[in-house]
């Protein structure tokens, strides 16, 4: 600040953080443009992240109150305890602007999205990898002199608009800055982009800042819990699944067994509907009556998990779904006339292909090293398909076709046969020890995805297999293969769950 300037101007500091894709450095040029057409001295820096969601962009604007004939001299950078206004684009990003210091609880208001992004460390993780949601905002809320939070992101697609404009709204509803909401929609409307749309995000923030009730916490994205069993089928080929349930089942386990049945079939056909029970029905009927319920649903739960397995078909299904293309126009707000190009990478291995031969012919290649060896370098290599065009989504459907012929398949076969040896280990162990037939049943978590994740989740689950078999007979048998599975599902590397070996003492 000049020293010309015996008193010195009043200065608001605030940072963003947001990523990539998520308006921030629209939201910033709104705020310099409201605080310049009040008078005041405004300036922006910004610090990019890095791609691939590993850091959020952190912008930094210093605000000063009219200062007629000074120069007031301004920060770049945000600084820990000298920030005023704290504005985040998602919940956890709030959390790390605390754990650098940007908030404090005598000066902070922090405006924050509830939702999430998962960031690649989340994701990496073999198992449930994210992070405590609640106790970051019960964080958050203990370190703000003042918070104004809600599923921004929910709130402007709603409104047809962009969490810009909702963040925007609820620095106009705080109260943090000295300039009435009219201000905040005058910035807008003389942006000329999507005008409609952000002043009424704006609005509907300005109410939720302005609320006396706090929102409630946001909820787990992996506590979920099965559906009702509906009384009748989507379609009446369906409906005597649904009445095998009820009649053979114990009522404990309808609701899984639903959800076990809407999987299966929607991977392969009623048919496989019906298989699933029957495997679901020859567990419960070795443990002793009454049916336990924890038995009924685990096995309900992971037989289906187990037998909708996936493969190259499965994604290609799954890729050129209607759903998934709505879902896709959601997430970028695009409107009725707008048109959504999206492009897949896919980079299979000559393991995949094989596996949708049938066993014999795939047997048979594997026999003969110098046509692998020719054919690995056609198939092996990345690709990239744009599903949107007619040639792409072809391809994609093309492939998903080929789930008629799913259980003729080397892979079916080798699925089928992995899946069978799971579940005469669980019966084997049933009669003697529920609690660690139970454990052998939720181990089924470690196999999912396809390709090498696949690989390694299938490594770690027989690995724990073996395990079992030492185990068996100990009191502790359940509970020390509970800590196997937890610690295999702990980091990508497996270093845990070589270590929990270790300490129990077993084979790695």
């Amino acid at each position: 600040m000049s020293r010309l300037n015996p008193l010195k101007p009043r200065t608001i500091h605030l940072a963003i953080l947001a990523l990539g894709g998520q308006g921030g450095g629209v939201l910033v040029d709104w705020i310099v443009d409201l605080a310049e057409h009040a008078g005041w001295t405004a300036q922006s820096t910004s610090v990019a992240g890095v791609a691939q969601r590993t850091g959020a962009t952190i912008y930094y604007i210093e605000l000063v109150e009219p200062t007629p004939g000074l120069r007031p001299v301004m920060a770049q950078m945000a600084v820990p305890g000298d920030v005023d206004v704290l504005i985040a684009a998602e919940l956890m990003e709030a959390g790390r602007a605390v754990q650098r210091g940007f908030v404090t609880p005598e000066r902070t208001t922090v405006i924050t999205s509830s939702h999430r992004t998962f960031s690649v460390e989340e994701k990496m993780v073999p198992g449930n990898g994210v992070a405590n949601s609640e106790a970051v905002l019960d964080i958050v809320r203990k370190q703000a002199r003042q918070l104004v939070i809600d599923d921004m992101q929910a709130l402007a697609v709603s409104q047809g608009s962009v969490i810009s404009a909702s963040l925007f709204g609820a620095l106009a509803g705080s109260g943090a800055l000295p300039f009435s909401v009219s201000d905040f929609e005058a910035v807008v409307e003389r942006s000329g982009v999507g005008v409609k749309p952000s002043i009424a995000a704006l609005r509907a923030a300005v109410g939720v800042a302005q609320r006396s009730e706090p929102p409630p916490p946001p909820a787990d994205p992996m506590l979920t819990d099965a559906r009702p069993l509906p009384e009748l089928a989507a379609s009446p080929n369906l409906q005597p699944l649904l009445d095998r349930i009820r009649r053979d089942f114990p009522q404990v386990a309808w609701n899984w067994l639903g959800e076990g049945i809407a999987r299966v079939v929607d991977y392969q056909d009623v048919a496989y509907g019906h298989e699933y029970l029957d495997r679901v029905a020859h567990i419960l009927a070795t443990h002793a009556a009454p049916v336990n319920k924890d038995l009924a649903v685990e096995a309900a739960r992971w037989i289906a998990v187990a037998m909708s397995y996936d493969d190259v078909i499965r994604v290609a299904d799954l890729k050129t779904r209607g759903e998934r293309a709505a879902r896709l126009r959601r997430e970028v707000g695009a409107k009725a006339g707008d048109v959504v190009g999206s492009e897949e990478y896919f980079h299979p291995r000559l393991e995949e292909i094989m596996g949708l031969l049938p066993r014999g012919l795939a047997n048979w290649l594997d026999q003969s090293e110098k046509l692998k060896n020719r054919l690995a370098p056609l198939i092996d290599k990345s690709r990239r398909i744009q599903t949107h065009t007619l040639r792409g989504h072809l391809q994609l459907r093309f492939m998903a076709s080929m789930r008629r012929w799913r259980r003729g398949s080397r892979r079916h076969a080798e699925e089928k046969a992995h899946l069978e040896m799971w579940l005469a280990e669980v019966h084997r162990v049933l009669p003697q020890d529920l609690e660690l037939a139970l454990e052998l049943l939720r181990c089924r978590r470690l196999i999912k995805g396809y390709s090498d994740t696949h690989a390694r989740g299938t490594g770690r689950f027989d690995v724990l297999m073996r395990a079992s078999r030492e185990l068996a007979g100990r009191p502790d048998a359940g509970k020390a293969l509970s800590s196997l599975r937890e610690a295999a599902l702990r980091d990508a590397q497996g270093l845990a769950l070589g270590a929990q070996l270790q300490e129990l003492g077993l084979t790695a």
